[in-house]
């Protein structure tokens, strides 16, 4: 009898699978005209660009030099596409036919004209930087780089390589070829409807909460690359979504696109507070995450925790008395339970940690779901909390 149940349900999850991907399937045949891949796009958008880049190299920008340093990142992605160009010049059919590099300029060039639309409305605002338009070049920034690393794992030497491109960990690399076979990238809502017949997704909130954090290019489309890099910093496999929903939903500490200099002022507010830390996807070693802490001597360090999840990291670190205030906050996260096997699938928090995160005026006032509004509306009857434009 147990055995026809599973199989029933085998049966029902397939022809759902079916259904969705005929859906996909039929949604993408009835979107807009292709991007087109010629020679005249990509010289457009080297344009674009280089006046991203001349924006920047203005004498009041005072741009600092570490990661992402916008203006390395975009020259490096300009002669990482000259090299794929001179490979291709004489066969532009193979990049326009192939699906990623055609998403990869369409969004390339979206980014480059965000960024110029930031200095034509930022005006004098784009040299304080502390405002609301230098804080979202800093985003575009990652993003940028994000976008360079992504391209040299996917065109290595200038060879595309993406239907060939390994998944670090076997159970992810087993289900992307499973659901897309050789695909390079694969549209968001196909990616989400595939991925909840294994880790269902609760709802449309923690769904727009997960693609902010798994698409990393900010383009609507999750690579497989995208996919290796969210793999490896949600480990393990079996529990994805809940380490993902500990980590970067539900946890103090976490704070998304921040880069180490903006990590270095959010602690230096504590820097009378020895065992202060935030934790961050680490820009240079994407899949890999980056703990900035306050030490005892009141300096301000961080580190790339190595051979070990990041919640075991953090228990270590506490038990250390590295890592015992989230931002500054007293209340420090009991992550013990999420080390150990188990078969619950629910998050388990206290009274406390639940009244925290709903407290409008707490260090989560960041919305999680674009993590650049303050939060300000709250959900019933679920309790979820987001900003206005996101909902």
């Amino acid at each position: 009898m147990a055995v026809n149940s599973r199989s029933k349900n085998l049966q029902a999850m397939n022809i759902t699978s079916i259904f969705s991907r005929i859906h996909g399937a039929f949604s993408e045949a009835m979107a807009p005209p292709k991007f087109v891949i010629d020679r005249r796009t990509i010289e457009k958008t080297w344009k674009l660009m280089d006046k991203v880049v001349k924006l920047c190299q203005h004498s009041r920008m005072n741009l600092k030099n570490s990661p992402p340093f916008i203006l390395d990142i975009l020259p490096d992605t300009y002669q990482h596409l000259r090299v794929i160009y001179s490979k291709h010049e004489d066969k532009m059919h193979l990049l326009n036919d192939n699906e990623y590099f055609r998403v990869f300029i369409e969004n390339l060039n979206r980014k480059c004209k965000q960024a110029i639309k930031l200095f034509k409305e930022g005006k004098e605002r784009m040299f304080d930087e502390t405002s609301h338009f230098r804080r979202n070049l800093t985003k575009l920034s990652l993003v940028f780089s994000h976008m360079l690393s992504e391209l040299k794992a996917i065109y290595p030497n200038g060879v595309f390589c993406g239907d060939t491109f390994r998944i670090t960990k076997s159970d992810a690399s087993e289900f992307w070829k499973n659901a897309f076979g050789d695909r390079t990238v694969v549209a968001w809502r196909v990616f989400r409807q595939t991925l909840h017949e294994v880790h269902p997704i609760s709802s449309g909130l923690e769904a727009m909460a997960l693609k902010s954090t798994i698409d990393l290019t900010c383009n609507d489309y999750i690579s497989n690359f995208e996919f290796d890099v969210f793999t490896r910093l949600f480990q393990p496999w079996s529990t994805l979504l809940r380490n993902w929903q500990i980590l970067a939903v539900t946890h103090p500490g976490y704070v998304a696109f921040l880069t180490y200099d903006e990590v270095k002022a959010r602690l230096y507010k504590y820097i009378n507070k020895p065992g202060s830390y935030v934790f961050r996807l680490s820009c240079t070693r994407l899949g890999q995450w980056a703990i900035g802490y306050v030490t005892a001597e009141g300096n301000i360090l961080q580190t790339i925790p190595q051979n070990k999840s990041l919640c075991q990291a953090l228990l270590d670190g506490y038990r250390e008395g590295f890592y015992l205030y989230p931002d500054g906050r007293n209340v420090n996260p009991d992550l013990s339970w999420a080390v150990q096997a188990t078969p619950e699938d629910h998050i388990k928090v206290t009274q406390e940690q639940y009244e925290l995160y709903c407290e409008m005026g707490s260090t989560f006032q960041l919305c999680k779901i674009c993590a650049e509004n303050d939060k300000d509306i709250r959900i019933e009857p679920c309790g979820h909390l987001l900003c206005t434009p996101c909902l």
